[in-house]
């Protein structure tokens, strides 16, 4: 827990953008910590985080921007790297760390906290070597250094899960490297965060490694196995002796979306085991790793729970560029949003969304969905025959056709989730918000894909879907005006 009394602890951690930095924030402001983060372009976490914690400008790379951020800090975390940059990243890192542990020594920094990387014996790949000599020059050069070395980190958006998911979702068929059968020993991103948390109150004299990973190891190709055999497909792997890591990112940069100069590297690091030889860390610390397993399910339930906290269409424009064909991505699912705005209050503007659906019809090409209702009871789906409960009233937990109600705050939002046949998850979403004298529609279809059916599934009837979703958006302006406020909403 934070200190008590009248100067609590300042905790400084760096790369709070990032995918481990931007979990560990919110972590320590739960336990009461005074969080300040080291920025290169502030703006960039503007309101990502609460309010009381402070964002301070500087770059690891400059020594003189350091001590502003660095005075009155009792622990920093260094979760910096610089994998993605066009130079030798090496230098990059090497300069950096030794920058950072200067100045935070001479600003009586107490302890640095450090994440790398999981490598043993043999030739380690330039990025695991580099993860290893950061931990080496943040140590020697600083103030006393903890190091937790990890392996894979599961959780949607860690690099290492997104590749192996973008090789699931898109390949049938694989023809599996040496590297595929490397072994690792996956990690939870709750987990790591949780060591993270308790490098803060450790009891230490001088520095310290701790090993950290999940009960099993598994190769890369298990880890594949299992995350298909959630997603519920199969998948069939052909191993093949020669796809050098060159050929092997080369293949990678084809087939899956992950940025390129990061995926060379990353997978020129895979041919190294990563697993725990050292059993410290589960003999000092209380924390007991998920196995991969439930940390795979956790990792898809945490998306689920982030994408309904998360309004769909800010997470579809954050980066101001315009939709491209076939919708924007949020994690692995696909995201198609339109919007419209119309001149009534936001109560009439809800009344056509809430009488959605059944006998009342859909506001377009309502024969449209009762083709798609019958090819559904075809393949042994629910079909439209369920109708709705109410012609008016709807509640959470209503089934609507071939949707049942996920969410609904009446006169504001409406979340269905689809419980038609389809190779995958889907959802449609209505937004309902004042706009001037006015209000603003927002309409969200969100598909999450299982494997290539699930993709072919999406783009094929990309067109079509576009075309009814923009219709029936119309149809619900129309309706708006004509038709009455549901009675007794306000």
């Amino acid at each position: 827990m934070a200190q008590a009394g009248k100067h609590p602890r300042i905790i400084l951690v760096t790369g709070a953008s990032g995918y481990v930095g931007g979990r560990l924030v919110p972590a320590l402001e739960a336990r009461g910590e005074r969080v300040r983060c080291l920025a290169r372009t502030p703006a960039y976490l503007a309101g990502r985080f609460s309010p009381s914690t402070e964002i301070v400008e500087g770059d690891v790379l400059d020594p003189g921007s350091l001590q502003p951020a660095l005075d009155g800090i009792h622990t920093a975390y260094y979760l910096v790297h610089s994998m993605g940059s066009r130079e030798a990243f090496e230098e990059r890192d090497r300069a950096g760390a030794l920058n950072f542990a200067r100045a935070a020594r001479r600003c009586g920094v107490r302890r640095i906290i450090y994440l790398g990387g999981l490598g043993g014996d043999g030739h380690l790949s330039p990025h695991l070597a580099s993860r290893q000599e950061v931990g080496a020059v943040l140590a020697s050069g600083g103030p006393p250094t903890v190091e937790f070395r990890a392996s894979i980190i599961i959780g949607s958006g860690s690099l290492s899960f997104e590749l192996i998911r973008g090789l699931v979702n898109r390949l049938p068929v694989m023809l599996t490297p040496r590297w595929v059968r490397a072994e690792a020993q996956p990690i939870a991103i709750g987990d790591v965060i949780a060591y993270l948390l308790y490098g803060l109150d450790l009891e230490a004299d001088g520095n310290e490694v701790f090993e950290i990973g999940g009960p099993q190891r598994v190769t890369y190709g298990e880890l594949m196995r299992e995350y298909a055999r959630r997603m519920g497909v199969r998948r069939l792997m052909i191993p093949v002796p020669f796809l050098s890591p060159r050929l092997s990112s080369l293949w990678l940069g084809l087939v899956t979306p992950l940025y390129a100069r990061v995926g060379r590297k990353l997978i020129d690091s895979l041919r190294n085991d990563t697993v725990v030889r050292d059993r410290r860390a589960l003999e000092r610390l209380p924390v007991r790793p998920l196995a991969v397993r439930p940390a795979i399910e956790r990792a898809l339930a945490e998306e689920d729970r982030e994408l309904a906290r998360t309004r769909w269409s800010d997470a579809v424009s954050s980066s101001g560029n315009r939709p491209s064909w076939g919708g924007r991505r949020f994690g692995s699912r696909l995201i198609d949003r339109q919007q419209a705005l119309t001149a009534v209050e936001p109560v009439r503007a809800f009344a056509p969304i809430q009488r959605i659906g059944g006998r009342n019809g859909w506001h377009y090409g309502t024969w449209l969905w009762a083709v798609r209702g019958m090819i559904d009871l075809l393949v042994g789906g629910v079909g439209m025959r369920r109708g709705r409960r109410h012609p008016v009233e709807l509640r959470v937990g209503d089934p609507l056709d071939f949707w049942r109600v996920e969410a609904l705050e009446t006169g504001r939002l409406l979340r269905l989730r689809a419980e038609m046949k389809v190779p995958g998850r889907a959802w449609l979403q209505f937004e309902v918000e004042p706009e001037g004298g006015g209000s603003r529609i927002t309409q969200t279809a969100v598909f999450d894909p299982a494997g290539v059916a699930g993709l072919a599934y999406w783009y094929g009837l990309y067109p079509l879907h576009w075309l009814i979703f923009r219709g029936m958006l119309r149809g619900i302006v129309r309706a708006g005006v004509t038709e009455p406020p549901v009675p007794g909403v306000v």
